[in-house]
């Protein structure tokens, strides 16, 4: 379980190409300080498991379904990316509810700069648009984020200096994809409402 609070914007060391997945190495000393063998690391916003580490590096094999749900499969040696360790218990939760299970992608659509922020719209796939709500939490490429305003098929969020200087949301821009989580109470609310109206049509 994860936060959405990035810890650290690492870098794509290498990426092997193995036919039906792939395996890629990234550059985070944060990370992997105290990393051990089967650890979880949110790469995007997507949970990846630590293969081995070493010298503030990791691997991590990324199997089809990942690649085909996710903005991964267009990472290459050189991409910065976000990186996020799993939440330690009894840590405070300072974003919100995060699985690092990626729901779909969407794209940048436009950047509006502002003398202190920067308003950013993300277009949105239509399937996910029932769990995006104003002022509701979305993750984006593995940043807690929430959301400005919740159009048919977009959303946009405001972006603080911070999340600009330390993530890949400040160099990414319109036509770049990017990784999206809703919120996973959303999700469970909807089919156990779901389940509940068809017990009682029976």
């Amino acid at each position: 379980m994860f936060t959405g609070i990035v810890e650290e914007l690492g870098e794509v060391t290498a990426v092997e190409d193995l036919g039906d997945s792939s395996r890629f190495r990234l550059r985070g000393p944060v990370v992997t300080e105290n990393a051990k063998h089967g650890d979880s690391i949110a790469v995007n916003g997507v949970c990846l498991t630590v293969v081995d580490f070493a010298d503030g590096e990791f691997t991590a094999d990324v199997m089809a379904e990942t690649l085909d749900r996710s903005s991964l499969g267009a990472l290459e040696t050189g991409s910065r990316v976000n990186l996020e360790r799993p939440m330690a218990v009894g840590g405070r939760l300072g974003g919100h509810i995060v699985q690092g299970h990626v729901d779909g992608t969407g794209t940048i659509v436009e950047r509006e700069p502002s003398e202190h922020w920067e308003i950013v719209k993300v277009s949105l796939p239509a399937s996910l648009t029932r769990y995006v709500v104003e002022k509701g939490s979305i993750t984006v490429d593995g940043v807690s984020l929430t959301v400005v305003d919740a159009g048919p098929d977009y959303f946009t969020i405001s972006l603080i200096p911070t999340t600009l200087g330390l993530t890949t949301l400040g160099i990414k821009g319109p036509g770049d994809p990017v990784n999206l989580e809703v919120d996973v109470i959303a999700k469970y609310v909807e089919r156990l409402l779901g389940a509940r109206a068809e017990e009682s049509a029976q």
